[in-house]
């Protein structure tokens, strides 16, 4: 027998911190008729995404499942602070999320010995990092994820012609290269002239665009009302991008890991490899095999379902 989430039972407040000297904002979702101290969350969105995305919809299920949820903007992204704009970098990403651990254990809602983070998209990659290095988090979920290795990379993005033409014969490993090299321009115009190399998230069509294809395009600009968003990232940070990893944080996980993911996603061979890879902790894989990616950011029936899971498990790993 299954259950349906409750809705609503929540109180959002506004909320900002720091992060490396720059003034991050947030969400914070509490749920109402609850005793303190409470278990809490912290959500980390796919990239360019701001918190009134997905982030959203996992913090209001989840708070209304007795979790103190804060979903927020990482730097240089919606309303939070930094320059430039549309900045998207991993590490910098991942010290964001270290930050508001630092931001929330300090609540007097929360009980700091219960504390839970969500990565979801390219966040999943960049929460593992942080898990691997912070014994405060106690138990991992990473829903949907875009997990980071030579071989994902090929796919996600080598194989899509971002710069080359298509059928021009160029390999991934030269399409990968030749972003590369396109961010490292991007770069030296930014420090010579403070000038920023912009291109658009998402296009239909075109493929020198951050994330190519219909489908990304479909669902992030279903989004552009939400929240302050642009679709527009800047070029640069594809140099940081392109050269970080995270296979190697999950093989050093030691915090029980959850992963929720799709069979209709083009990565899904870089899921296993990530999964099979965490091998110090318990870990369970929750497979749909009929979700796709982008299923799991907006769908009300499959985030219900994703949030049922996720709060069992956390009850199990958080008691």
């Amino acid at each position: 027998m299954t259950t349906a989430c409750r809705h609503g039972n929540y109180l959002v407040e506004d909320v900002s911190f720091e992060s490396s000297r720059l003034r991050l904002a947030g969400l914070l979702h509490v749920p109402e008729h609850t005793s303190a101290p409470l278990p809490a969350v912290v959500i980390l969105g796919p990239f360019a995404s701001v918190k009134e995305h997905s982030p959203a919809q996992y913090a209001t299920r989840l708070s209304d499942e007795g979790y103190v949820a804060l979903a927020f903007d990482a730097a240089y992204c919606g309303e939070s602070a930094g320059e430039p704009r549309g900045l998207n970098e991993p590490l910098r990403r991942a010290a964001d999320v270290r930050a508001a651990i630092d931001w929330i254990l300090a609540r007097p809602e929360v009980d700091p010995t219960r504390l839970a983070v969500i990565g979801l998209g390219d966040g999943a990659s960049e929460v593992i990092a942080v898990a691997c290095e912070d014994d405060r988090v106690r138990a991992l979920a990473t829903v949907s994820g875009v997990y980071r290795d030579p071989a994902s990379d090929r796919q996600l993005v080598g194989d899509c012609p971002e710069t080359a033409p298509s059928g021009s014969g160029h390999s991934a490993e030269h399409r990968l290269e030749a972003r590369a090299t396109r961010a490292r321009l991007a770069s030296a115009r930014y420090d010579e002239l403070g000038e920023v190399d912009y291109l658009p998230i998402v296009d239909p069509v075109r493929t020198d665009v951050a994330l190519p294809g219909v489908e990304p395009w479909r669902w992030y600009m279903s989004q552009s009302g939400r929240g302050l968003w642009e679709n527009r990232y800047a070029v640069m940070g594809d140099l940081a991008y392109l050269e970080f990893e995270s296979l190697s944080a999950a093989r050093a996980l030691r915090v029980p890991l959850a992963m929720l993911h799709g069979g209709r996603t083009p990565d899904g061979n870089s899921a296993r490899r990530h999964f099979d890879a965490v091998t110090g902790t318990h870990k369970e894989l929750f497979f749909e095999p009929n979700a796709s990616r982008y299923q799991y950011y907006d769908d009300p029936s499959t985030i219900d379902r994703a949030v049922r899971n996720l709060a069992s498990w956390f009850g199990a790993h958080l008691a």
